[in-house]
């Protein structure tokens, strides 16, 4: 199973964890997120980063999951990155968490696949004529 670090600004990572739960029914094992607050050190934050990577590894890897690309958190999950190990994507949102959690059990290639799908198709404009069928 893959493990699953969320890395976010503030406690947006719990957040998207508690709402996955939810929409999934339970809170999944071997994921866990780690806040950054303007006041921490980034090398402080690191050293915890590879502490939950550990925790979260049984072997199949893990998936790091950031909150905006060029920020600290996604900088941060960048120097962690061991091809094939531990692998990370940007642009975290609730649709891109939910399918890595429900595809976890798939090799970590198709895991990241299957989020970067699951993120982008999550984001759509929705017009009139869509919102009126949901009254």
């Amino acid at each position: 199973m893959i493990g699953i670090l969320v890395i976010t600004h503030e406690d947006l990572g719990d957040h998207l964890i508690r709402c996955a739960s939810h929409v999934v029914g339970m809170k999944p094992r071997q994921l866990s997120h780690l806040s950054v607050f303007t006041q921490d050190a980034p090398e402080v934050v690191l050293i915890k980063a590879r502490k939950l990577i550990e925790q979260l590894d049984s072997g199949d890897g893990v998936l790091l999951l950031g909150d905006m690309l060029g920020a600290t958190p996604c900088n941060i999950a960048s120097r962690l990155v061991q091809p094939g190990k531990v692998e990370c994507l940007a642009g975290v949102n609730l649709p891109m968490l939910v399918r890595v959690i429900t595809y976890r059990n798939e090799p970590l290639s198709d895991v990241i696949e299957k989020g970067l799908s699951g993120g982008q198709s999550g984001v759509i404009q929705i017009n009139a004529e869509e919102s009126s069928h949901a009254n």
